[in-house]
């Protein structure tokens, strides 16, 4: 993957915890605490946080990849962090507990792609990063656990979207025993899309963004919100006449009549970078 730094994102700055890259219309954003294993802090969510909200505003960002520094893509809560907080007044943990939320809340709603480059050990939260992702490959060697009960500890905020992605079947194992999988397990139960030798999981990475720079932005955004409304409801009236709505409405936007006159005269269409 390419990592040039940009300073063009509004709103975005440097961070103390995470590195932000753009090139091609590509964001990195590579967490960047490897000495904890990039564990989470407050000031890692606050920064990361910010950062997506910012991306998600640039248009000229078509998708947003993140990954970590280190042995480790994420091994969860910084425990000196959580030390920390058990000491506060139940308002204050409160508090902090939903900042951890709005974080993971953040990344599974945004409107532009998202891609999870997974190595190393992932573990409590990390884990839930790469469930928010629209799209997570992980090297061969990566671990993974929900390593909460084995500390007291409940995967609560991170729950919705690792149920979500592996089921309540899968769920039951694995939130109850806190046991390490490896990554071959953490593909057949769902969390995962697709596997590569550490050497080649670049290569995967940029294939995949390659996919995805050739699909229309606007079709992407609208793909994303047709999956949250459709996912897991009845098939009914009212959800059919609200699937009719949103295929009617975005047959007459500009990018669809772009993308049709595209494939029907044989060329590009004008949102492709050159070379894809």
């Amino acid at each position: 993957m390419t990592r040039k730094k940009s300073s063009k994102t509004k709103g975005l700055e440097p961070g103390s915890t995470i590195d932000i890259a753009v090139r091609n219309a590509i964001a990195i954003i590579t967490l960047n605490r490897p000495g904890v294993h990039n564990a989470f802090n407050e000031t890692l969510i606050a920064e990361l946080t910010a950062a997506l909200r910012a991306l998600d505003r640039d248009e000229g960002v078509r998708a947003v990849v993140l990954s970590g520094a280190g042995e480790s893509f994420c091994a969860g809560a910084d425990l000196n962090w959580m030390r920390k907080m058990a000491a506060f007044s139940p308002a204050e943990n409160l508090a902090d507990v939903r900042a951890l939320a709005t974080m993971l809340a953040t990344l599974d709603g945004l409107s532009k792609p998202t891609l999870a480059r997974v190595h190393g050990n992932v573990f409590g939260g990390g884990v839930g990063l790469v469930a928010c992702c629209d799209i997570s490959i992980a090297g061969h060697n990566a671990t993974f656990a929900f390593s909460e009960a084995r500390l007291g500890l409940i995967p609560a905020t991170i729950s919705p979207y690792v149920v979500a992605a592996i089921g309540a079947r899968a769920a039951r194992r694995y939130f109850l025993t806190g046991e390490r999988f490896s990554a071959a397990e953490a593909f057949r139960i769902g969390l995962l899309h697709d596997l590569a030798p550490p050497a080649d999981l670049d290569a995967r990475i940029n294939e995949v963004l390659g996919f995805l720079v050739t699909a229309g932005p606007r079709a992407q955004v609208e793909g994303k919100s047709l999956i949250r409304a459709v996912a897991n409801r009845t098939i009914d009236a009212k959800l059919i006449a609200d699937t009719a709505r949103r295929m009617a409405r975005i047959r007459t936007t500009s990018e669809a009549k772009e993308g049709i006159a595209a494939f029907l005269a044989k060329r590009r269409a004008s949102w492709v970078p050159r070379g894809e």
